[in-house]
């Protein structure tokens, strides 16, 4: 057990009371003590920042870093090596300075009633002169830009029917385009650009308009297919008219022919053969052609009649026939 210290070894300091101390009145404060106070409070500021450590934290390529100091933002540091004093400081939070695409997927009607799903692509990135706004403004930027593109589609589609919504994605695009840069740069977010990738009505609404289209196409391909049927026709018929046409010249030259080939055998034979007349040399001819008809038809299987009468009445026929086309030619002669 300790011993207590003598009355003789202890100081006129220590044997005053706190009466004396109350009794006397405190200082005032002067600008001198006031600057002496201010000195301590940073050598007590330094003290405390030398008790942590030095930390190095690395910032990667196209990042930006936020720097807290005991909660309170201290700064901003960029991308490579950055010392910071832990645990009093920490880097709270990273900020990508990218392009980024958040996609849309928006459900809304058109003026004719149709339902259909609109896709948007939303491209954006953090401005760096603004990365406070952006990290401390916003608690969710991609619910933000959400919420803008459903406001805008469902404002635009709607006075816009199926037909037209399709031809004019790229007034919708442009339409979200500035209503997200006029916001969103409040926040500290730049936005890029901004596209509609898809829209896709009811898939009903798909297969008639798939019906609708196939059957126009049908309906030109018919009157295509009729136009052509009629040029194919009108050729065909001018062919034909021509070809008989030709044909008939044809028919008419070989019997004129015949008929003048006819004429020169018979005035041969009656001026060599003495006392023959026309009407034998005729007959024999008539006999000789007849043989020929009967040898080319029984290459077929064809029944005819055949007896001198009929052979006579053919000749009969024959010769007045050719009589007559004879006089008809003299009288026109």
């Amino acid at each position: 057990r300790a011993r207590p210290a003598p009355a003789s070894r202890i100081r006129p300091c220590q044997t005053r009371t706190n009466n004396s101390r109350q009794n006397k009145p405190f200082p005032p404060i002067t600008a001198q003590r006031r600057c002496y106070f201010r000195r301590q409070q940073r050598n007590i500021i330094t003290m405390s920042e030398w008790l942590g450590c030095l930390c190095l934290q690395c910032i990667s390529e196209k990042e930006v870093g936020v720097v807290e100091d005991l909660g309170q933002f201290k700064r901003l540091v960029g991308e490579g090596p950055s010392c910071i004093i832990w645990p009093l400081q920490s880097v709270v939070g990273r900020l990508s300075l990218r392009v980024q695409q958040l996609d849309v997927l928006c459900e809304t009607k058109t003026k004719d009633n149709v339902f259909v799903q609109v896709g948007v692509a939303v491209q954006y990135k953090v401005v760096t002169e603004s990365a406070y706004d952006a990290w401390y403004r916003l608690t969710s930027p991609t619910s933000q830009i959400q919420s803008y593109v459903y406001d805008v589609i469902r404002s635009t589609v709607p006075r816009m029917e199926l037909d037209e919504a399709f031809e004019s994605k790229q007034d919708i695009a442009h339409a979200v385009l500035a209503q997200l840069q006029n916001v969103m740069k409040d926040y500290g977010y730049s936005i890029v650009n901004t596209l509609v990738t898809d829209m896709s009505p009811d898939s009903k609404v798909k297969a008639s308009m798939n019906e609708i289209n196939a059957a126009r196409r049908l309906k030109e391909a018919a009157s295509h297919q009729a136009e052509a049927d009629k040029v194919r026709q009108v050729k065909a018929a001018e062919a034909e008219a021509e070809a008989r046409y030709l044909s008939g010249l044809g028919v008419a030259r070989q019997r004129k022919a015949i008929v003048q080939g006819l004429q020169a055998s018979v005035s041969e034979f009656s001026g060599e053969v003495a006392g023959a007349k026309p009407k034998d040399v005729m007959d024999i001819l008539l006999l000789s052609q007849y043989f020929d008809t009967l040898s080319s038809v029984g290459a077929n299987s064809l029944i005819l009649e055949h007896d001198p009468a009929t052979v006579a009445n053919l000749q009969q026929q024959v010769g007045q026939s050719f009589m007559k086309v004879t006089g008809k030619k003299d009288f026109l002669s």
